[in-house]
């Protein structure tokens, strides 16, 4: 029997039907994997890991495989998330969908909402600028006299001042606590020593002696910040409020100085509460918070006043203008927030570390600039200091809305960081006489104050701290080396180091080290010491 042959002149045609999965199961089969693959491809996943595993979670399936690696990871959520849209038949426009939930993101994102504040909120702004306002009057007539102090005495202070602080050394060492000493503040009068430690107790040291006065215990968990009143062992009494310390058991404990147990607790914050600072009127205190919020508290009342959000993530970090006007926030986000307490606004925006900000402090309004002692050239900056987790310290100058110095200061994260402030009364340093012009500028209510310190003659003597008299109508200073606020910059870094910086051109001064490795964990400065503490060692190293 002779075989068919088959060739393109008697072959079959049959028409195909693509869209029938019955009659083709591997054609659909092929046809349903391009289309999940397209889909695949235009949805967008996070990137972060930690993100991946909790999408993976949401679902149901196991956050890791055997050998998987973040990118794969990825991909095979990317492929779950494909394969259930393509089983509830949500094959719709992926692009579409994502461009339409970017804009409402951005949109969110842009928006700037505001609550309603409590009676007691709109009060307390008004004091704010009732005390705020004569204070900036006073600094600006302070600043017109100050103007008339010759370059060349400026020199020869700044000349005097940063000789001293080239010879500061380690003077001694005392175990503060069995665990890391998180936080420490010197008192008003710089007579004691506040310390917080990872144990959950502060203590009060004595200053110069470093020997224990009392122990505080009123934290469940660790201690993040300590502040003292601005009036604190000054003309405040000591029954009254004189100190406050913050914990990772989401409390602030206010203090006096008579008793071991705490006046009262703020609560409110949902996280742990970080540093803490007192407004310069004594009546406010701020605190921050791992909850993404910073608060303004009542001191007198123990009421929350103010809940304030803007960060991103968690807020380390707070600090007050000396003025009292605004005050500045610093979070893991990286950024630092200038907020105006009169008004509730944001003031600025600092933006340019890359890594978690850990410190924040403002130099003394007005001071004159290094450019006006090194070129002749008399000029003011408002400036707020930034230490960061990125190893850096950045100088913001608040007129011009950006950083103008950025201190490569440490080897690792800058842990905290104080400019110099002098002492509020003269006659606390009875053996330092000085001009008008560097003397302090009365700050606390209750100073007296002379008409002549803010109109007087240009050329007027300025009275002998220690005695009363003149020193002579050329407001001489027999001992220059008296440091003026803001003159200079000290910092701490988890290197292990203490460092002191000039505030007129940044440069390193000092740089301060204990032989045994450690990160210092804090850092203050007083009129004659600083101290810092060392995370290994659990130490107080005061040096002078």
């Amino acid at each position: 029997m002779a075989s068919m042959e088959i060739d393109f002149d008697n072959l079959e045609s049959r028409e195909i039907d693509l869209a029938t999965s019955a009659t083709h199961p591997e054609t659909a089969k092929l046809l349903s994997e391009l289309d999940r693959k397209k889909l695949a491809r235009k949805i967008a996943l996070p990137t972060n890991d930690g993100e991946v595993r909790a999408r993976l979670r949401e679902i149901d399936e196991p956050i890791t495989l055997f050998g998987e690696g973040p990118a794969d990871r990825r991909d095979r959520l990317r492929d779950l998330i494909a394969r259930a849209r393509l089983e509830k038949g949500e094959a719709m426009d992926v692009e579409e969908e994502q461009k339409e939930s970017s804009e409402s993101e951005e949109e969110e994102e842009e928006e700037e909402f505001y609550t309603e504040g409590s009676p007691a909120l709109k009060q307390a702004r008004r004091e704010i600028a009732e005390y705020s306002l004569p204070r900036a009057r006073r600094r600006i007539a302070r600043q017109r006299l100050d103007a008339g102090v010759p370059l060349a005495r400026l020199m020869d202070v700044r000349k005097a001042v940063f000789a001293n602080l080239e010879s500061f050394t380690n003077l001694g060492t005392q175990i503060g606590d069995t665990r890391a000493i998180s936080a420490l503040r010197f008192s008003p009068d710089s007579s004691m020593l506040l310390t917080g430690s990872w144990t959950g107790q502060a203590k009060l040291w004595s200053v110069p002696q470093c020997k224990e006065i009392r122990v505080l215990k009123g934290h469940k968990e660790r201690i993040g910040g300590v502040a003292w009143h601005p009036q604190a062992t000054l003309s405040q009494t000591a029954s009254s409020v004189n100190f406050a310390t913050s914990g990772a058991d989401n409390d602030i404990k206010l203090w006096d100085l008579e008793n071991d147990s705490s006046l009262r607790t703020l609560s409110g914050h949902e996280g742990r509460v970080c540093r803490i600072n007192f407004h310069p009127s004594g009546r406010y205190l701020g605190s921050a918070s791992y909850d993404g919020t910073w608060r303004l508290w009542d001191v007198e009342q123990g009421e929350e006043l103010l809940l304030q959000e803007g960060h991103s993530k968690e807020v380390y970090a707070i600090a007050f203008q000396q003025d009292g006007a605004l005050v500045a926030s610093g979070g893991l986000d990286a950024i630092a927030r200038v907020w105006d307490l009169r008004s509730g606004r944001t003031a600025l925006v600092l933006s340019g570390h890359s890594r978690d900000i850990l410190s924040i402090d403002f130099s003394a309004n007005g001071q004159m600039t290094g450019e006006a002692v090194l070129t002749g050239v008399r000029s003011r900056r408002y400036q707020v200091a930034t230490g960061s987790n990125d190893d850096t310290i950045r100088i913001w100058d608040l007129r011009m809305h950006q950083a103008i110095a950025t201190i490569p200061a440490h080897k690792s994260a800058v842990s905290d960081l104080k400019f110099f402030q002098a002492p509020p009364k003269a006659n606390a340093y009875p053996d330092c006489e000085l001009p008008r012009a560097f003397a302090p500028l009365p700050i606390f209510a209750g100073e007296e104050e002379q008409s002549a310190d803010v109109t007087g003659d240009k050329t007027a003597a300025a009275p002998n701290a220690g005695t009363g008299t003149s020193n002579g109508s050329n407001g001489t200073m027999e001992k220059p080396d008296f440091p003026v606020s803001g003159s200079f910059l000290v910092s701490s870094g988890f290197d292990g180091y203490v460092k002191v910086w000039s505030a007129d051109d940044w440069q390193l001064v000092r740089a301060l080290s204990n032989d045994k490795s450690g990160k210092v964990m804090s850092v203050d400065v007083s009129s004659g010491a600083l101290l810092s503490t060392k995370l290994v060692l659990s130490s107080i190293l005061p040096f002078r």
